[in-house]
């Protein structure tokens, strides 16, 4: 039986005492025997969790104590082993790297649509208003590689801070086009959604809760192959478990 409950989730905020939270949050995860990575930065938190299911839980309940942090919803799944060696929490210039500082999602996200809804695009070929729908990875190559949705639009980045020039590179190609954008778990589609909305496209969402939250919550139609996670489990297939051994190396 899986024992052991990894969670991922961010949220973007405005988080001017970073610093001090990194002391906080570091303690009381080390206290509860959980490892992974917690990212804090002025703009928000991004953090990968693991550990006993009722000390994963119960951090994430003292979080929600914090106002600015009240909703956070975390994707879930299991495993047999705690796939993260340490417990790292860091402050850093932007919880996701893009290098674009006029995109803050805090002050307004661009519309999301959830996995049941698009699940039900794909399966119908357009979007409720007949227009045709297409899917945009906002991931890097190898993570591509491991899997992503049928027929989805991949530019072939190697990293993140790449994407605005794709996006201006390939713009025209997505005029007129109901434009989904997804990722693991939501935080890289989240900025592209806003810089594509910013690029003069009016036809824009990003994928609620990313590639996990379309496993947790459809029956992973449309989709070949696993998602690849930044753990030692490396790829999870569409019902959120992780093969015995995976092919992929794990990059960080």
């Amino acid at each position: 039986m899986t024992a052991v409950l990894n969670i991922s989730c961010y949220k973007f905020v405005p988080l001017p005492d970073a610093e001090v939270l990194r002391e906080q949050l570091h303690a009381r995860a080390v206290a509860l025997g959980l490892k992974g990575t917690i990212l804090l930065a002025e703009e928000g938190i991004n953090f990968f969790l693991a550990g006993d299911a009722a000390s994963v839980r119960g951090f994430v309940d003292t979080l929600r104590g914090d106002e600015r942090f009240a909703d956070l919803d975390p994707k879930e799944s299991w495993s047999d082993t705690v796939p993260f060696r340490k417990m790292l929490v860091k402050v850093k210039r932007e919880i996701i790297r893009m290098d674009h500082p006029t995109i803050r999602p805090a002050q307004g996200r661009a519309p999301a649509v959830a996995p049941a809804t698009l699940r039900r695009w794909l399966e119908q070929g357009h979007d409720d208003d007949g227009r045709e729908v297409v899917t945009l990875d906002t991931r890097n190559t190898f993570e591509v590689d491991a899997g992503t949705f049928d027929n989805a639009i991949d530019w072939r980045i190697g990293k993140f801070t790449e994407f605005p020039a794709a996006l201006q590179a390939h713009k025209a190609a997505l005029q007129d086009k109901t434009v989904v954008s997804f990722c693991t778990g939501g935080i890289r589609c989240e900025k592209a959604a806003i810089l594509m909305q910013e690029e003069g496209l009016e036809h824009v969402y990003q994928l609620e809760g990313g590639i996990l939250k379309y496993f947790e919550h459809t029956d992973g139609a449309h989709y070949h192959g696993g998602c690849f996670v930044f753990d030692e489990r490396a790829v999870l297939a569409t019902d959120l478990s992780a093969p015995e051994s995976a092919d992929i190396a794990i990059k960080k």
